[in-house]
């Protein structure tokens, strides 16, 4: 099948923490070799995310302080897409906007760094570990109510830092953040889903541009991965069934198993005395599909009594 014919430059809009322009390179690179005639350029930005690094991100407005920025450019003219992570993006898109693809998926799982364990269960009671998520908060609070978790704040390399200054134990992270910045020497050891479960989307790649650029869409079309837009669509469409934030301790990880998508989902008290765990399987043709698997599991969780743990 022929190649669309992209548009003769295209800018992409991006944070400047190391891990952001990694991953807009990445995309610009992968842009270049589809299309050597179109002239890709970056465009750094400083979001109030990034600027904003004392408080936890659930008292601030969330994730979505990352990207509103970044929007703002597209909408402006001055940048024609945005490369996010795509545990970043709000389970709602900004009117006007679309992800127009997403791509391969990295390790979606959460590693453990310390440079004293090699893992969880080598911890003692009352060692302190840092992240920045009530996720994992939650999920490590169920596993060893005895542990200090702390909040944790910065781009990848400043968390690492606060680590090796003895301000932490351990830390929690990424796995795909660490590995795509060439850190996976630091990871002790990674948690399995069954340990912890990831984020929406953890691992993957999103980019987002204006809903009728339709040319910006389709020269972004090939670098979409079906098997994760699948699995993501899923995870993202059960968030958004349980109104799902920055402050819900909440996970959704999906998976292809035996021809069927295969949907695990939790949500949490913060203190991780309450857990609720469920999954769902369906045999799913396209993101829509995707889609009805998350929000049946979403309303089988309300039905459950979730809406009691998210209030």
């Amino acid at each position: 099948m022929a190649l669309p014919v992209p548009p003769r430059r295209l800018t992409i809009a991006t944070r400047e923490s190391t891990l952001a322009l990694w991953q807009a390179e990445h995309i610009r690179a992968l842009l270049a070799a589809l299309y050597p005639q179109c002239e890709v350029s970056l465009l750094g930005m400083t979001t109030q995310g990034d600027r904003i690094v004392d408080t936890p991100l659930a008292d601030i407005g969330g994730k979505g302080l990352f990207i509103k920025e970044l929007e703002v450019a597209i909408a402006d003219g001055r940048a024609d897409l945005a490369v996010h992570s795509l545990k970043d993006v709000p389970m709602d898109m900004a009117e006007g906007f679309t992800l127009a693809a997403i791509g391969v998926r990295e390790d979606p799982r959460d590693a453990f760094v310390s440079n004293h364990y090699l893992d969880l269960a080598g911890m003692p009671g009352g060692a302190r570990i840092g992240t920045s998520s009530l996720r994992r908060e939650a999920q490590l609070r169920e596993r060893d109510a005895l542990l200090q978790v702390l909040p944790l704040r910065g781009n990848v390399n400043t968390r690492l830092r606060k680590l090796d200054a003895g301000q932490y134990d351990a830390i929690i992270l990424a796995a795909a953040g660490l590995k795509r910045l060439g850190l996976a020497s630091r990871i002790a050891s990674t948690l399995d889903p069954e340990e912890c479960l990831p984020a929406v989307g953890q691992g993957a790649l999103a980019i987002e541009c204006r809903s009728e650029r339709t040319d910006v869409a389709l020269a972004l079309a090939p670098l979409a991965d079906r098997e994760t837009t699948l699995a993501t669509s899923a995870e993202r469409a059960f968030a958004r069934a349980l109104s799902g934030s920055c402050n819900t301790p909440l996970a959704a990880y999906a998976v292809i198993r035996h021809g069927e998508l295969w949907l695990r989902g939790l949500v949490a008290s913060r203190d991780g005395a309450e857990v609720m765990r469920g999954d769902k399987s369906a045999a799913v043709a396209d993101a829509s599909a995707a889609d009805e698997l998350g929000l049946s599991l979403g309303d089988e969780f309300l039905a459950r009594g979730a809406a009691r743990l998210l209030a």
